[in-house]
């Protein structure tokens, strides 16, 4: 029995088959014109993963604009294309202080710089491009959120990590086992998502992440 009170039984979320129910504007030409940033630190799967997380939290909060969160978390991390592979290791996730390390600044950096060279030519404006590098640059490394929009972002950028797909990465690139990075998730990570469907949606996947790791076993 999971320890937590929300389950796959009562939370619609990626694991467990849901799929979004709002209209949204269609990115493919986007997908496509971003996909050379994607390779790096496994963003190819990242990212896919997290933008699921980001319809279905955008499911639940209708008030958000839809096309902002979708631009801005689609390429949030495609700025690790242009970091030192074994920087992006040992300063971005090795180091003690790898949230706040030169790597992740300049990731942010990037993804900023490459959204500004992306989206005007599939028509999108200054001002819209501007609120999606405002929630781009700090998104690891700012404390504070200044937007529903940059809210649902980072939560969907953390929920991934909930995920047995997530919690293997990351013990990867930690350099942890699974049981480690699902305690961290627990003490920690869980503390720093925002919106209330983030929290349930977060601990359904991790309890059902423990069950299919054996994490109380392993």
């Amino acid at each position: 029995m999971s320890r937590f009170v929300n389950t796959f039984d009562s939370v619609q979320t990626v694991g467990n088959g849901q799929t979004p129910q709002r209209h949204y504007t269609n990115l493919d030409d986007l997908w496509r014109a971003a996909e050379p940033y994607m390779r790096a630190r496994r963003n190819d799967i990242h990212i896919p993963l997290s933008f699921y997380f980001a319809e279905l939290l955008l499911d639940d909060y209708p008030q958000a604009d839809e096309l902002v969160t979708r631009v801005a978390i689609l390429l949030h991390d495609t700025g690790w294309a242009r970091v030192d592979a074994e920087k992006m290791i040992t300063e971005g996730f090795r180091s003690a202080n790898w949230r706040q390390s030169d790597a992740r600044i300049q990731h942010e950096i990037e993804g900023c710089n490459i959204a500004r060279e992306l989206l005007p030519g599939l028509g999108f404006d200054t001002a819209f491009i501007t609120q999606v590098t405002d929630i781009i640059d700090g998104h690891d490394t700012r404390l504070d959120h200044h937007s529903l929009e940059d809210a649902i972002v980072r939560d969907a950028d953390r929920l991934w990590r909930f995920t047995p797909t997530g919690t293997a990465f990351s013990a990867e690139w930690f350099g942890m086992t699974p049981r480690e990075i699902v305690e961290n998730l627990e003490a920690v990570v869980l503390d720093e998502l925002i919106t209330a469907s983030g929290r349930r949606m977060a601990e359904a996947e991790m309890g059902r992440t423990i069950e299919l790791l054996k994490i109380d076993l392993l």
